[in-house]
């Protein structure tokens, strides 16, 4: 304050024109606004598929060591795939149960993008593991003679690092580029879980770049993973409808239909979560939100069961693994 004169001028200062607000350090995740009423039962739900899910695999996981006729590549590349299973269900579903259950909707800035690293890489491990997967049945079923020596524990160990590392480093920048928006102090996440989209939506930045990224490297390593897959497999087809021996066709197919069964149902369900999150203006908002929770909830709990039930080998050594028990 000073004077002029008789005059009194006063001069204000606003510090909220200057002060920036303070970095968000949590964010919190708000699940199923519209549908609270419903939460506890979805809770039994998503429960029970979770102890289905975690049993099955750790089931499949212990048979496939302990037993040794179950040595194979085939087989080491379908540990591989349980023990993604494993990884993505301890990655959602505790935390959305917790929400649930206990009204625990924060979750650190850190965890949140961690979880948003793990989920992104390894739904496209399943993917490619599931094409390494394709190529194995190729290989065993067009070119049986060279199977012993094409498919080698080397090859299950280097598709292993090449599954981790093509995923993991492409999907890598995701995260990262979200965590580098400015939040404005705005954290509040209309989701259960840390998907890409939701985190960066109330950002007071541009997240063109963002979703760009996101959808040109979830296409090429999904796409180009899906593309192989038909490939294999029809190659496989056009083998099997060559074979005149009776019944040779049929075992020939079966030998890969748990592999096809579970591929078929995995590309359902992200097309079906893809489709809806395309016509969001035209569905409720918490459909793609249910349909991405499920998404990392049922083939997790349905590829093991699969598997043991289709397959002989592995339905042998379960019930070997039960007598010792």
């Amino acid at each position: 304050i000073f004077s002029k004169g008789s005059a009194v001028i006063k001069i204000t200062w606003d510090h909220s024109a200057t002060t920036p607000s303070p970095p968000v350090s949590e964010f919190l995740l708000i699940c199923f606004p519209n549908y609270q009423s419903w939460q506890h039962w979805l809770s039994l739900l998503l429960s029970l598929l979770f102890l289905l899910a975690m049993g099955a695999n750790a089931t499949l996981l212990v048979t496939i060591r302990l037993e040794a006729s179950l040595h194979e590549p085939m087989y080491c590349l379908l540990s591989l795939l349980s023990l993604l299973d494993v990884v993505l269900c301890l990655t959602v579903i505790p935390k959305v149960l917790a929400i649930f259950w206990f009204d625990n909707k924060a979750i650190s800035f850190s965890g949140c993008f961690l979880q948003m690293f793990i989920m992104n890489s390894f739904l496209t491990m399943e993917s490619c593991t599931f094409m390494v997967m394709a190529y194995d049945r190729y290989v065993a079923i067009c070119n049986p003679l060279h199977y012993p020596s094409v498919i080698t524990n080397q090859f299950v160990a280097s598709a292993a690092i090449f599954v981790v590392a093509r995923n993991g480093l492409l999907t890598m920048p995701i995260p990262i580029l979200s965590s580098r928006l400015r939040y404005c102090a705005e954290n509040i996440i209309k989701n259960c879980i840390c998907t890409n989209l939701s985190v960066s939506k109330p950002s007071c930045d541009d997240i063109t770049f963002n979703r760009l990224y996101q959808f040109v490297a979830g296409w090429t390593l999904l796409g180009s993973d899906l593309i192989l897959i038909i490939l294999s497999y029809s190659c496989i087809l056009k083998a099997v409808l060559k074979i005149k021996v009776e019944g040779a066709a049929a075992k020939a197919l079966s030998t890969c239909g748990s592999h096809f069964i579970l591929i078929l149902f995995f590309s359902t369900v992200l097309l079906v979560l893809v489709i809806t999150n395309l016509a969001r203006k035209r569905i409720p908002p918490d459909v793609p939100i249910l349909l991405n929770i499920l998404h990392h909830r049922i083939p997790p709990a349905l590829n093991p069961i699969v598997y043991g039930v289709r397959t002989k080998e592995i339905k042998q050594g379960i019930q070997k693994l039960l007598r010792r028990l």
